[in-house]
C-alpha cells in the first residue's frame, strides 16, 4: 500500500503548520500528514485546492498542479496533463473549485498519481461532502 493511502492522506499533504479537519496529530509519518479516514484526506485535498483559487489566484489545472507538485520534485506536465484529461478540460482552462463534477475528478486524478492506483469514488465524493458541509 503506498505512503498517500496508508497515511489517508491521499494528496501526499506535506507536514505544515496549516491544520485541517479530520488531521491524526502527532502524525507518525514526519513528512506527511496523516487523516483519520480517505474521506478527511480528500477534504484537505478540496480545501487546499480552492485555497490556491482564493487566495492566490491559482485558477487553472496547470496553476494549482505547478503549485501542489513543483518540478523540482515531480514530473510537472505529466501530472497536469493527467489531471486535465481527468477533468475533461484544457490545462489553461479556468475551474470552479466549487463544482463537484470539476473537483470530485480532479482529486482522483491527484490521487492516482500520487498513489498509482485509481481513487475510489465513493471515499472522493464522501470527502467532498465533508468540504461542502463547512
Amino acid at each position: 500500500m503506498s505512503r498517500g493511502l496508508r497515511n489517508c492522506n491521499p494528496g501526499n499533504i506535506r507536514q505544515s503548520k496549516v491544520r485541517y479537519r479530520g488531521e491524526v496529530r502527532p502524525s507518525r509519518d514526519a513528512a506527511f500528514k496523516q487523516f483519520a479516514s480517505l474521506a478527511w484526506g480528500y477534504r484537505a485535498i478540496f480545501v487546499l485546492l480552492h485555497t490556491y483559487r482564493v487566495r492566490y489566484g491559482l485558477d487553472t489545472v496547470a496553476g494549482m498542479i505547478a503549485r501542489w507538485a513543483p518540478p523540482s520534485e515531480n514530473d510537472t506536465g505529466a501530472y497536469v496533463r493527467a489531471v486535465a484529461r481527468a477533468v475533461g478540460t484544457a490545462p489553461d482552462a479556468p475551474i470552479d473549485t466549487r463544482d463537484a463534477a470539476t473537483m470530485i475528478p480532479f482529486a482522483a486524478a491527484v490521487s492516482r498519481v500520487e498513489n498509482g492506483r485509481e481513487a475510489d469514488l465513493d471515499e472522493v465524493r464522501a470527502g467532498w461532502r465533508l468540504f461542502t458541509e463547512g
